[in-house]
């Protein structure tokens, strides 16, 4: 059940100066609207202590402890790791992932998919043959091999409701996993919609087809086709709507949300988002002085990519930083949701942002 939380208000009264202005003093100012924003948290009816994100995620070294192939149309492994020393290793809740160092540099991230309670953590990762290489990489480990990972944080926080439904395309099961679990848990109303290209491309089945069958539907493409917003949206009533899976799929959500009864929507991709309103541009590496022509309909990361392989990414989303470049000439449009102002006056995000029109000049 949700936690009832005491509400709090902060006094803002302030003494006046000679004239009789108010006069706040600039320190208190920035503290009393940090706790004002944390106390909005408590208030709002959802806040559960259990669910709150780690704020410092520190690398951590893990070993694989055991390997599982859970799918051979399109296959899918789930890797459990456990802490090599011993420590450990930091909590998590629904919705949380985990950044994955990989031996080649590269940085991959994944939702976390076991049981929060466990002394291990859990992930599933569909292989990708044209992905970029990281899941070939998490594919090729075996138990007793050893990464570096980021503590967990979340971009896709689940808040207890009193209905939700959960909308989940073939490897975006993972993010939705442990929402149905903590859901059922919680004694909450819930229903979840499971779609994919095959029964045999589908991880997770045996569990979740061991619930409740009036609460799950499981659809595939080829039995059933591509599934509109209407088909997955028709029986919303209320509450929120939690969905994660390939951008047509969110996109079909989306449109159809407000024809619901829910008032709340959650998204996550596992894919990146397509470009929209972009705009031709050109992008100079100035470590190799080629110029690069990044078409409207595509990401400069993507047009980087066929020119220097080894680019840094991960998230291709605008928000996990690993594609961050400085600029050294040019006007980049920020399209993140991660550098500051500050920051974004000497670099950008290649994996989402773009030029505002004419050359820029990366630092690549």
């Amino acid at each position: 059940m949700t936690k009832a939380v005491e509400s709090y208000r902060l006094d803002r009264t302030i003494p006046s100066d000679l004239y009789g202005r108010s006069v706040p003093d600039q320190t208190m100012s920035l503290v009393t609207d940090a706790l004002d924003k944390w106390f909005a948290l408590l208030d709002d009816g959802t806040y559960v202590p259990e669910y709150v994100a780690p704020v410092i995620r520190r690398p951590v070294s893990l070993t694989v402890e055991r390997r599982e192939v859970m799918c051979v149309d399109q296959p899918v492994v789930r890797l459990t790791f456990a802490s090599t020393d011993g420590a450990a290793l930091a909590s998590w809740s629904p919705g949380m992932h985990i950044d994955v160092e990989l031996s080649s540099g590269r940085r991959r991230q994944y939702s976390l998919c076991g049981d929060p309670s466990a002394s291990t953590y859990t992930v599933a990762v569909r292989h990708v043959p044209d992905g970029g290489g990281g899941s070939e990489e998490m594919h090729a480990l075996e138990p007793g091999d050893t990464v570096t990972m980021r503590e967990p944080r979340n971009g896709f926080p689940f808040g207890p409701h009193e209905q939700a439904t959960f909308v989940a395309g073939g490897i975006g099961i993972t993010a939705i996993l442990p929402m149905v679990r903590a859901a059922r848990s919680l004694g909450m109303e819930w229903r979840l919609i499971y779609c994919g290209r095959s029964r045999a491309s589908l991880p997770f089945l045996d569990e979740i087809e061991s619930w409740d069958s009036g609460r799950v539907t499981v659809r595939t493409d080829d039995v059933d086709g591509v599934p509109t917003g209407s088909d997955l949206m028709q029986d919303v009533t209320g509450g929120a709507v939690y969905c994660c899976g390939p951008p047509p799929m969110i996109d079909c959500v989306r449109r159809a949300f407000d024809s619901t009864g829910a008032t709340h929507l959650y998204f996550e991709r596992f894919s990146p988002p397509p470009v929209r309103d972009g705009l031709e541009f050109d992008v100079q590496l100035v470590r190799s002085g080629v110029v690069v022509t990044v078409p409207a309909d595509k990401t400069a990361l993507q047009s980087i990519r066929e020119v220097v392989p080894d680019v840094a990414y991960s998230c291709q989303q605008g928000f996990c930083g690993t594609c961050r470049v400085r600029v050294l000439h040019g006007s980049p449009e920020h399209r993140d949701s991660r550098l500051s102002s500050e920051e974004r006056e000497r670099e950008m995000l290649i994996c989402v942002s773009r030029s505002t029109g004419g050359k820029i000049v990366l630092d690549l």
